[in-house]
Formats: structure tokens, sequence, C-alpha cells
């Protein structure tokens, strides 16, 4: 079958009530995953190969796996992009305050602050 015609597996999502906390802590623990986590905060829906990172397209694939697996982030096919959102309001719904909290301490750190 030629390339354009194949179609990526669709993405596994963990239900909410399935979410574990040590995973999205896990899952935040890297700068990368930090990166990706506060840009989707900042804007909510975007492309696989928008993100502000410096990686290898193979790497960043498997920083969206982990947050994938974890239920931080979802994603979906459109055409031939896979586009990333954050599941705050799932994560919100499972563990209160815990990207808030996780977000802001980051932030603090990354100023200096903390």
């Amino acid at each position: 079958m030629p390339r354009s015609h194949r179609r990526r597996p669709a993405p596994v999502h963990v239900p909410t009530a399935e979410m574990n906390v040590l995973d999205v802590l896990h899952a935040l623990s890297d700068p990368t995953r930090m990166t990706i986590t506060r840009t989707l905060h900042a804007d909510p829906e975007r492309a696989c190969g928008t993100f502000p990172v410096e990686v290898a397209p193979s790497t960043l694939s498997h920083h969206f796996r982990v947050l994938r697996e974890a239920g931080v982030i979802h994603q979906r096919e459109d055409g031939n992009r896979r586009l990333t959102t954050l599941r705050q309001a799932d994560l919100e719904e499972r563990f209160p305050g815990l990207l808030a909290a996780i977000l802001d301490a980051y932030e603090r750190q990354a100023a200096g602050d903390g």
C-alpha cells in the first residue's frame, strides 16, 4: 500500500477515572514535556510540529506518548496532522489544583523564585 494511504493508529487515551497521579507527576517531570504542557496551557490546540522544543521528531513523539498515556494531553487526527490539546478539565476533575500548582511552581522556579 502506498505510504500516502496508510493510516496511523488512533492514539489511545487513558480514561479520566484511570489517571494515576504518579504517572502525571512523572510525565511532568521532564523539561521538554513541561514546555509542551505550558505551551498548551497558553494555546489550547497545536499541531505536533509547532511546539517550541528542539528535539528530533522521534523524541518529540516519545514525549507526546508519555504525556498522552499519563492523561495530560489529548491528540486527534486532522487530515495529515495530529492536533494536541491539554486535558486540563480532566486533570482538574481527577486531581483538583494539581496542574495549576505544578505550572505555578515551574514558573516560579524558572524565574528564580523557588
